[in-house]
């Protein structure tokens, strides 16, 4: 992959991408909310700095539009930009909007710029939707991720059964815990969900190192944890089972506290 963009990637496992990709010898766009971690990312591995909210439709389009002005096209497009908050059923409707504005339409909005560009094109073309294992799984503390992120999943599924004939290869990458600002602020508030994870959370580079190899072949889950795909299987078989010891973790937490 020799032109790649990184949305989220001033940090956490959008910078380890963006560095990872670098390192491999890629030209690498790097997006992110905040316009010094963009920048110093990009200086840091010799990349493109296009600061923008990976959450509007306007900025997301400009950023494709400089990738293709500067790289004359994108082989990689990884939407990795994510948000998480803690919350059950009373939180406000303007978090929920966020959420799923960042974990949702980030992605709806990144394809409507690149599909047209990408579709019935000579090369196959790789889409990385950074998804998480809470969209296989859930997120005890956290409805509005489990939410979007379930949401998240099912668009890029939408996508792979849609246009893999078309030279479009999605593929979702699924991690659990990883040691970023994000699992830091899951933990601050208080979700014991946050805290477990913790326990067995990997470097964002082993999570890039994982992605790395994956793009090699063609499989839609990424799964930097292989004891999701475990999970996943008991979800899908007994979900009565999976949910009764999801609940009985609740109760654990709630215990706790």
């Amino acid at each position: 992959m020799k032109r790649v963009v990184v949305t989220g990637a001033g940090g956490g496992i959008g910078a380890a991408l963006a560095r990872r990709f670098a390192a491999d010898g890629a030209t690498v766009v790097v997006n992110d909310l905040d316009p010094d971690a963009a920048r110093t990312v990009a200086a840091e591995i010799g990349g493109i700095a296009v600061p923008g909210d990976a959450a509007s439709e306007q900025d997301v389009r400009a950023l494709v539009g400089t990738a293709f002005a500067e790289l004359g096209g994108i082989d990689l497009f990884c939407s990795n930009a994510g948000v998480l908050s803690s919350g059950d059923e009373t939180t406000p409707d303007a978090q929920w909007q966020r959420d799923f504005g960042v974990n949702v339409m980030s992605h709806v909005y990144v394809t409507r710029a690149l599909l047209p560009r990408w579709l019935d094109g000579d090369t196959p073309k790789r889409l990385l939707v950074t998804v998480s294992a809470a969209g296989l799984l859930t997120l005890l503390g956290s409805a509005t991720y489990s939410v979007t992120k379930h949401a998240a999943l099912a668009y890029a599924e939408w996508l792979r059964a849609t246009y893999a004939h078309r030279g479009l290869i999605v593929q979702a990458l699924c991690p659990q815990g990883v040691r970023t600002d994000m699992l830091t602020r899951g933990n601050d508030a208080g979700s014991g969900s946050a805290a477990l994870l913790a326990e067995g959370a990997l470097a964002p580079e082993a999570v890039a190192d994982r992605v790395a190899a994956s793009l090699d072949g063609g499989e839609f889950l990424i799964l930097p944890h292989p004891e999701v795909a475990d999970y996943y299987r008991l979800r899908a078989s007994d979900p009565d089972r999976w949910l009764g010891g999801m609940n009985k973790m609740q109760r654990g937490f709630e215990a706790a506290r």
